[in-house]
Order: C-alpha cells, then sequence, then structure tokens
C-alpha cells in the first residue's frame, strides 16, 4: 500500500480514524488537531478501557464520553489491520496531511476536514488541483446540462484546469468523460469506499478517471455510500476545487450542498443559467438570485472565476487582456500545437491578426511557439 509516510504507528493510527470516525465528525478532528493522531487514539483506547483521561483543551468530557459510544464499535485492532490488507488487494493509496500530496486547502475545513483519505489511480492527481474546477449537478440531467457539462469540462481540461466531481450520473459523468476525452486530469470523490463502484453502471468510468486521474474516498475500502456520506463527501469537492460551477441542479438538487460549503469555504461559486420553464434549473437560477452565484456560460467565465484570463491572472497587475489576445489565447491549449490557420480559424480573426496577437503573446511570456505551430505556456 502506497503512503507518504514513513512512521507505520501514524499510518496506523491515520487508518484507524478514517475508521473510527465518520466523515466531518468535528469531535475527532479536534482531539486529533490538540493530541496528534497516535496519542488520541490511545486515549480513546484507554477510555474505552476505563482509564481516567486527563482533560483534553477544546473537548469536553461530555463530548468526548458521547463520541466513544459512537467510536467503540469500531474500535478492533484486527479490523484495522484487515483495512490495510483491503487496501493493498484495491491497490489503494493513502493519503495523510503530513504526506506532500495533501490538498493544502482541506485546511479550511478546520476541524471538519478529513482525516485521511483512500486513493485509487494516481495520488499525485490530487495534488495538482491547485489549477481546478468542480462541475457538478443534477443525477437526471437534461440533455442540455449534460451538453454544458461536457463543453465546459472539455475546454477546462484542455488548459490544463482539473476536473473534480463526484462521479454520479448525469452532470459529474459528463463532466469526467469530457475531460478523460481531451487526455486532462479528473478527480472523484466518492461517497464509499474507493474500491467500490457507485452507481455501478460506472464501473468503467472509475476504471478510466483511476488510469490518470483519482477516485478518492474518505471512508475505508469497502465502505457503503449513505445519504450521510454523500452530503459530507461535497464539502471535500468544494474545499479542494478552486472554484465550484453548478451546471444544472433541481431546486432541492444535493449539488446545492456542495455549493452551500463552496459559499461557507470563500470559494469562487458559478452557475449556469437554463430555460426558465425547467425544473432542472430552479436551483442555478436560485444560486443567481440568492447566493450571489456567477453566471457562467462559457469555459472562459470559469477561467475568470478561478483568477485567470486566459492561461492565467494578469500577475504583472496591468490592464486585463485585449479582447483580441483574449479570442487567441481561448483557441490554443497547453498540450495541443496549433497552426496560425488552425487558430485563426478557432478565433474568427485573420491570420494577419491572429499573427501580431501572438507575437505579443509570446513576448509576455503567455504562448510558446516551435515547428509545430503555437501552444499555451505551461
Amino acid at each position: 500500500m502506497a503512503s507518504p509516510l514513513g512512521d507505520p504507528e501514524l499510518l496506523t493510527a491515520r487508518l484507524a480514524w478514517s475508521a473510527l470516525a465518520e466523515p466531518g465528525d468535528s469531535v475527532s478532528g479536534r482531539l486529533v488537531a490538540e493530541c496528534g493522531p497516535v496519542a488520541a487514539l490511545r486515549l480513546v483506547e484507554d477510555l474505552a478501557a476505563g482509564v481516567p483521561t486527563p482533560e483534553i483543551p477544546g473537548v469536553t468530557p461530555q463530548e468526548l464520553t458521547t463520541s466513544l459510544r459512537r467510536w467503540q464499535p469500531r474500535l478492533d485492532a484486527r479490523m484495522f489491520e484487515s483495512l490495510a490488507v483491503a487496501a493493498v488487494k484495491a491497490g489503494l493509496a493513502v493519503l495523510t496531511p503530513e504526506g506532500p500530496l495533501w490538498p493544502e486547502r482541506f485546511e479550511d475545513l478546520g476541524e471538519h476536514a478529513p482525516l485521511a483519505l483512500w486513493v485509487r489511480g494516481e495520488p499525485a492527481a490530487l495534488g495538482g488541483l491547485d489549477r481546478s474546477a468542480a462541475l457538478v449537478g443534477a443525477r437526471a440531467a437534461t440533455p442540455y446540462g449534460e451538453h454544458v457539462a461536457a463543453t465546459l469540462a472539455g475546454e477546462l481540461a484542455e488548459q490544463g484546469v482539473g476536473i473534480v466531481s463526484g462521479g454520479a450520473y448525469g452532470v459529474d459523468g459528463a463532466a469526467h468523460r469530457a475531460a478523460l476525452g481531451v487526455k486532462g486530469t479528473t478527480v472523484a470523490f466518492v461517497a464509499g469506499g474507493a474500491d467500490r463502484v457507485y452507481p455501478a453502471a460506472h464501473a468503467h468510468l472509475f476504471a478510466r478517471i483511476a488510469d490518470g486521474g483519482a477516485v478518492v474516498a474518505e471512508v475505508p475500502p469497502g465502505g457503503t455510500p449513505t445519504k450521510w456520506r454523500f452530503l459530507m463527501r461535497n464539502r471535500l469537492i468544494a474545499a479542494v476545487s478552486a472554484a465550484t460551477v453548478v451546471v444544472e441542479a433541481g431546486w432541492r438538487s444535493g449539488s446545492l450542498n456542495t455549493a452551500g460549503h463552496a459559499a461557507a469555504l470563500g470559494r469562487p461559486l458559478g452557475a449556469v443559467p437554463g430555460p426558465v420553464t425547467s425544473a432542472t434549473s430552479e436551483g442555478c437560477h436560485r444560486l443567481l438570485r440568492e447566493f450571489d452565484a456567477t453566471c457562467i456560460t462559457r469555459a472562459s467565465d470559469v477561467l475568470e472565476l478561478i483568477g485567470e484570463w486566459g492561461v492565467g491572472d494578469d500577475r504583472t497587475g496591468g490592464d486585463r487582456p485585449r479582447p483580441e489576445a483574449i479570442r487567441v489565447l481561448d483557441a490554443l491549449a497547453v498540450r495541443a500545437w496549433r497552426t496560425l490557420d488552425d487558430i485563426a480559424r478557432r478565433s474568427g480573426m485573420s491570420l494577419a491578426e491572429v499573427q501580431a496577437e501572438l507575437g505579443l503573446l509570446e513576448l509576455d511570456g503567455r504562448i510558446e511557439s516551435s515547428l509545430d505551430g503555437w501552444r499555451l505556456h505551461r
């Protein structure tokens, strides 16, 4: 089982805590933050054995007693060992806050931050989500919602933006597939174990995601996806992403829960408008009206939402790029080299106009050229 940790005792304690506490458990979060994973686990074992425990700053005796009732049925060293074996069999890696690939944005969750993550696929995919966008929405999406999700995800992934979602039917699946279609990075946060496939019909999709990205779970292998875990999973999607965009959602859609977490964390929030007659867009319109979400109609809107214009924000402190420059930047990609004719066709500009803009953008360091053409600077 891969892990960035060199301390077996620390790794064991992290595995144990991921099994003991349900996602988002604030008491375990405070206890581990105050004592450290190893000492906190010993304290709970002593408490279960009837040994008097010292006072813990930030955790009341009543909270400890109440929490122990929840944790004690799972307090089994043999179960912890079986989890490690199951992870090895399933090819899962474990990420923890002590490791180099742990996303720093999780710190914003405070006492509700995950204690460990189980990863199927490439753990490095999580370490590369600085430029990322969460695209979420209805499971029972309309063709319009799936089309918009795929268009946004494909264009963003082509420009090196990581696509984060929940692996569900509808908007989630469309976003993951589009990112994979342009060989971009996509990460799926699931409510059950990373070794399980839910929904079952997405087995092939999850396998494709794991090939170059990651399927990530907060609960141990074999964990069942429950309603509570779905709600808690949403906080991870919102926290790890640079911005959250709700593509299509009904009035009571679960994706509004993700949007609420994003708003509470101060993350940029966007929503795609839909027909005013469509019940599946009522949630998006609600976000635009009540949450002051940004109206999203194209990939460049999402780039602006995460603080970028074209390939990045204007780090020199100067004016925003000219409209012509934005059109040329939108016509380029991070990985693919494009010819002058192709860029002119995609941008709707003349060859002379494109050539002039390419020269200026290359001088600014925004793009690079070769014998194969031009592309966005990595």
